[in-house]
């Protein structure tokens, strides 16, 4: 088992996409990069502990590699927006990679150059790259959110329809 940590806005959205996917094992929303220890949603939501709302996705990498996973985060946000996804702004909204292995953050870079050279966005990608650190579990209530909250408005506007994209671009990718 491996384990790859992404920040790419709400980890409502990140965490519904990543879970279907073949090869993962788990998936659980967090909060990564911050100072503050063991910190609240409502301290992360305030935008004053630095820690960025994340997913840590553990996968068995004879089923999906490292680089499928990168290719799945590129696709479920938008990494040209600064400290922001859509109408989520702040620096814990913000696109994120937390490499837990020198290869790791390679391949993140590596990524970012070949998009950045093919011009995917008109705007320059602004994801930071980072060591995780300082990772925690975020409250229970969060986890299998969509699954668990289907009726939310944010879910219904918001996650709902980016899992439904999502499902349909990976659909031979998606666990049976």
């Amino acid at each position: 088992m491996k384990e790859a940590t992404f920040g790419a806005g709400c980890f409502w959205c990140i965490e519904a996409c990543f879970k279907e996917l073949e090869g993962v094992i788990d998936v659980y929303p967090g909060y990564a990069g911050g100072q503050k220890q063991d910190p609240t949603y409502e301290e992360v939501c305030s935008g004053t502990t630095g820690h960025a709302e994340v997913a840590r996705v553990v996968y068995d990498e004879n089923k999906v590699s490292y680089d499928e996973l990168l290719e799945v985060f590129w696709f479920v946000h938008d990494p040209t927006q600064l400290n922001r996804q859509g109408n989520d702004i702040g620096t814990q909204y913000r696109s994120v990679i937390f490499f837990h292995t020198n290869e790791q953050e390679k391949k993140a870079l590596d990524y970012i150059a070949k998009l950045t050279e093919q011009k995917v966005w008109n705007l320059p990608i602004v994801t930071e790259i980072t060591a995780v650190n300082n990772f925690y579990r975020a409250e229970a209530y969060h986890h299998n959110y969509l699954e668990l909250n289907p009726g939310n408005m944010y879910c219904q506007s918001v996650v709902r329809p980016k899992v439904e994209k999502f499902k349909k671009v990976f659909a031979e990718r998606l666990k049976q």
